[in-house]
């Protein structure tokens, strides 16, 4: 079963894990001094939070796995749709281990499908990585999604 993932820059990471922990009724999964993330079930939602020097709000947006064929299979449904993907296997990030598939929507929001394997002990960070010769964006683990424009992407 698929979980959706929403992750989301916040100025003051203190403050927002006590917002959060009350929208939902419970505390977070993973409490760390810079990330806090709740695997939630009702609603079905992998929510993270972090406070790493970039602007407030969505960072961006996921779909979490449970396999790697269903990663497979959703990163093959965005090749066939003609989309560029960008595939990181076994990278560090958000505190877990990861085999991930990113691609930039036509609107230029930046969506990761992932499976996680395992815990890390560090946040992780990623050097920048270029697609098609189109530098990626500049971030953590979590900002390594293509900024090719939508009309090259095909």
């Amino acid at each position: 079963m698929k979980r959706i993932h929403l992750h989301m820059s916040v100025p003051d990471l203190a403050q927002s894990i006590q917002f959060y922990a009350t929208l939902f009724g419970a505390e977070p999964t993973v409490a760390k001094d810079d990330y806090a993330k709740w695997m939630l079930e009702d609603p079905r939602v992998n929510f993270a939070i972090s406070e790493r020097g970039v602007a407030a709000g969505v960072d961006h947006v996921g779909i979490q796995v449970e396999t790697p064929s269903e990663l497979g299979e959703l990163a093959g449904r965005l090749k066939a749709a003609g989309s560029r993907t960008f595939d990181q296997a076994a990278t560090t990030c958000c505190y877990a281990k990861s085999d991930k598939s990113w691609v930039s929507d036509p609107a230029g929001v930046r969506w990761e499908t992932f499976h996680t394997f395992g815990e890390a002990v560090t946040y992780g960070e990623d050097a920048a990585e270029t697609v098609a010769g189109a530098p990626a964006e500049a971030s953590s683990c979590c900002g390594t999604a293509p900024s090719v424009p939508a009309a090259s992407r095909r």
